[in-house]
């Protein structure tokens, strides 16, 4: 196991881990919370090498994936950096990369009745205006997902979290109560915290809430 303590806080810079392999050549994780080796809760930054490909599969619990970078692709099309996916349970797909690419991945972590597919170009999706400004990904029961856009030097004031909270820096700088933190920082907060938050630059993160009790 890794991280599997939702009531314990985890900071994670992607920047300094290392790539691990997985079973198909050509991709590479960086874990950041797994329940088993190859099965079960997962949430990992994951780079396709140009070319690399998966076999035909499906996820029982379903599958989350934001693009980072490059290009993701599958029988479905071909989809940029700023895609957002939620694959429902009995969704199967052969994952490929031709140029290569960064995602971000969430796997087997959907509520049982949570059905919908849901893909989302956020590259033209419009964004709620506000201080951060929202573009709202995902809405299921208490489970909510989100970019948020910080313009530098705002703040959100102190808020809580009652059922805790993950947040993905995707470009700029955040701080909050307990620190400073860069673009490829995994950061999750437990059930019952609160913080508030500074943008030191101009700010682009992504977040999902309500899901950890």
């Amino acid at each position: 196991m890794l991280n599997m303590d939702f009531s314990r806080r985890v900071v994670i810079d992607t920047g300094q881990t290392d790539w691990v392999k997985s079973p198909k050549a050509g991709v590479w994780r960086k874990p950041l919370a797994r329940e088993e080796a190859e099965r079960g809760h997962a949430t990992s930054i994951v780079r396709y090498d140009a070319g690399a490909r998966f076999s035909s599969h499906d996820h029982p619990l379903g599958e989350e994936i934001l693009v980072l970078s490059g290009t993701f692709s599958d029988e479905t099309g071909d989809f940029p950096a700023g895609t957002y996916f939620r694959n429902p349970p009995g969704f199967r797909h052969a994952p490929f990369s031709e140029p290569g690419c960064l995602i971000l991945v969430k796997l087997h972590q959907f509520q049982p009745d949570d059905s919908a597919r849901i893909c989302i170009d956020t590259n033209t999706a419009a964004w709620r205006p506000g201080s951060p400004e929202m573009l709202p990904l995902h809405q299921h029961g208490t489970e909510t997902v989100a970019l948020l856009r910080f313009a530098a030097g705002s703040r959100v004031p102190n808020h809580q979290h009652k059922a805790g909270e993950e947040m993905y820096i995707i470009s700029g700088r955040l701080t909050d109560d307990a620190g400073s933190y860069s673009a490829g920082t995994w950061i999750r907060n437990p059930p019952g915290s609160a913080h508030s938050i500074n943008a030191e630059e101009d700010t682009v993160a992504w977040i999902k809430a309500g899901h950890l009790q």
